[in-house]
């Protein structure tokens, strides 16, 4: 394979002529595309959103740049964000200011009052200003289609590649039932409608096979987490032609580390009904022919176990079809087919090196990439520990 100026050039099962080149030898290992995880949160550092209250704009984007490194380092070339991070830190990486995977940013998530993305405190009206709080740069409050199509356009003129909405109740939510329903059809209609005026397209927050439908029948793209999904609401997506980013193992890891770290007892509860249903919605979506696209979803320190999610997926699915939902149908859900995703001409040289085969074994992709002897993102490596 040859790789110049970002991107692959030539694939051959014989030598390329490349005078001038540097050759490189990979000595029997397995080269692939590299992951793409589509429902990451690089500004929510803190399991316990609350404590964000008290984290300035200069340590979130420290933080956030210590996250991406990590990111990068479990051989993750390419992340969507799902709320939080803005054009900002996506320019900071494309400028080589920081070290990251390649952003496609949503800014800030939007939700009706009282939703999931409605952080406030029952006391509290609202922060006193932005300045000192990284609470609000994940969400955004906006009701009414008025206000959705204003706070849609906003997000939108600050760089968003997406735009995401709350359709139900959430886990690390305290006040939303988890089978609320939230944004109405027409304030969905409206969001959807803004974002492919603007040639963008919305994904949704949702839980249940009722608010499933209602996004999808109002134009939503992808769903997020969708662990209550029924075949009703999978067949209704299949039809549309949309996609699922389901993202399991964020619930084990609150179940396992999240009480020691802030998390109460009622988001503990709601969290315990979304993993019945995980392994079941990747079941059923296979069933419908909807494709299922990789995401963690984890929040502060859990964001370390983001690999751990193929060997949650691999209870029920094979190897091959969890590195596709990592490869092939993340490139898919960005609009990025023949991009990203693919080993293949024309496509951005990101590239990973297993030690061994993923097919046979997806520890290896495991222990922080410590079985990953390189990680090259657009032709420049990020790692590289070949002798």
């Amino acid at each position: 394979m040859l790789v110049e100026d970002g991107l692959i050039r030539e694939v051959a099962d014989r030598p390329i002529k490349a005078p001038g080149a540097r050759a490189i030898a990979c000595g029997g290992r397995t080269l692939m595309p590299g992951l793409i995880d589509c429902h990451v949160h690089l500004f929510l550092s803190e399991l316990n959103l609350r404590n964000l209250e008290a984290v300035p704009p200069t340590l979130m984007t420290a933080r956030a740049a210590a996250a991406m490194k990590g990111i990068l380092a479990r051989g993750f070339t390419t992340v969507r964000d799902t709320g939080g991070a803005d054009w900002g830190i996506k320019v900071a990486v494309e400028a080589g200011l920081l070290p990251g995977p390649r952003l496609y940013v949503s800014g800030r998530a939007l939700s009706p009052t009282g939703g999931h993305g409605d952080s406030r405190r029952r006391t509290d009206p609202g922060a006193a200003c932005d300045c000192c709080n990284a609470l609000v740069y994940s969400t955004a409050i906006a009701d009414g289609p008025d206000a959705v199509r204003r706070a849609v356009r906003e997000q939108m003129r600050q760089g968003a590649d997406q735009i995401k909405i709350m359709c139900s109740g959430g886990v690390a939510s305290p006040y939303d039932p988890l089978d609320s329903l939230q944004y109405s059809p027409a304030e969905i209609a409206a969001a959807t409608d803004e974002a492919a005026n603007f040639g963008r397209y919305v994904c949704a927050h949702a839980y249940t096979p009722e608010a499933i439908a209602r996004a999808v029948g109002n134009g939503v793209r992808t769903i997020e987490h969708g662990n209550l999904i029924d075949d009703a609401s999978a067949a209704l997506l299949a039809a549309r032609g949309g996609y699922m980013v389901a993202n399991l193992v964020t619930y084990y890891a609150m179940r396992e580390r999240a009480a020691a770290l802030g998390m109460d007892a009622g988001m503990l509860a709601k969290n315990e009904r979304v993993i019945d249903g995980g392994l079941r919605s990747l079941e059923i979506c296979r069933r419908a022919g909807v494709k299922v696209g990789y995401g963690s979803d984890l929040l502060g320190p859990l964001q370390e176990e983001q690999s751990r999610e193929f060997l949650l997926r691999a209870q029920v699915l094979s190897p091959i079809e969890v590195i596709r939902q990592a490869t092939l149908v993340g490139a898919e859900i960005l609009r990025e087919t023949g991009r990203l995703g693919i080993v293949e001409p024309g496509a951005h040289a990101d590239l990973i090196l297993v030690d061994g085969n993923p097919l046979a074994d997806l520890d290896l992709l495991q222990h922080q990439g410590a079985r990953l002897p390189f990680i090259m993102k657009a032709g420049r490596f990020e790692k590289f520990a070949l002798a």
